[in-house]
C-alpha cells in the first residue's frame, strides 16, 4: 500500500504575493523599482482525434506562453522609463543607425548574467526570483529571449489634489521560462 503522506506537500507555507525580486538584464533601473510582475502562464493546444462516435481532443505539440508584464514606479529623471522606450525605438524603426547600435550595447548592466555570451543582443534574459515566507529565495524564473511590445502611457494631470506618483507597464515578449528550485535545478 502507497504511503499517503508522499502525496502531501511538503511546506505547508502559502507562496506570498509581495515576495520576489526581478532583474531584467537591459533594465536594471526598472527591475529596481518594480511594484509588480506575473509569472506568466502558458496554454497547450490540442489536436482532433476523429472518430466516429465523437471527436477526441489529444494534447498538441507547442505551447503558447503569455505575455510577462512589469509594472514600475516612474522616478523623477526618466531614467527606468527612457531605457524600455530606448529598447523599443531600437528594436522599431529608429530614426538612425546610433539608435539601433546603442541598444545593442546596452546589455552590460549585469556583467556575469546568462546574457554574457552575447552582450550585443536586441534581446535580453530575466529573472524573476520568488522568495519564501521569510524572504528568502525559494525559486527562480528564468525567462530567455526577451524584448517589450508595450510600454504604457504617463497622463499629467494638472487638477489632481494628491500627488500620486506615476507608475508604468511593459510587457514582454519572449522565447520561453524555466522554473528552478533554489539550487538551481529544474522543477
Amino acid at each position: 500500500m502507497a504511503n499517503p503522506l508522499l502525496n502531501q506537500v511538503s511546506n505547508r507555507n502559502f507562496l506570498s504575493p509581495i515576495g520576489f525580486k526581478l532583474k531584467i538584464n537591459k533594465c536594471p533601473k526598472v527591475d529596481f523599482l518594480a511594484t509588480g510582475c506575473n509569472l506568466p502562464g502558458l496554454t497547450l493546444g490540442t489536436a482532433i482525434q476523429p472518430n466516429y462516435l465523437k471527436d477526441i481532443d489529444v494534447p498538441g505539440d507547442k505551447l503558447v506562453y503569455e505575455d510577462f508584464r512589469v509594472n514600475f514606479i516612474v522616478d523623477e529623471n526618466l531614467e527606468n522609463y527612457a531605457q524600455v522606450y530606448n529598447w523599443m525605438v531600437g528594436l522599431g524603426y529608429p530614426e538612425s543607425q546610433k539608435q539601433f547600435i546603442d541598444m545593442r550595447g546596452d546589455d552590460v548592466y549585469y556583467p556575469n548574467s546568462a546574457d554574457k555570451e552575447n552582450p550585443f543582443a536586441e534581446f535580453s534574459d530575466g529573472t524573476l526570483e520568488i522568495l519564501n515566507s521569510n524572504f528568502r529565495p525559494q525559486a527562480y524564473v528564468r525567462l530567455k529571449g526577451m524584448f517589450p511590445v508595450n510600454l504604457t502611457s504617463l497622463d499629467f494631470n494638472a487638477t489632481d489634489t494628491d500627488v500620486n506618483y506615476f507608475t508604468a507597464s511593459v510587457t514582454f515578449k519572449y522565447e520561453i521560462f524555466e522554473l528552478r528550485d533554489k539550487n538551481n535545478n529544474k522543477l
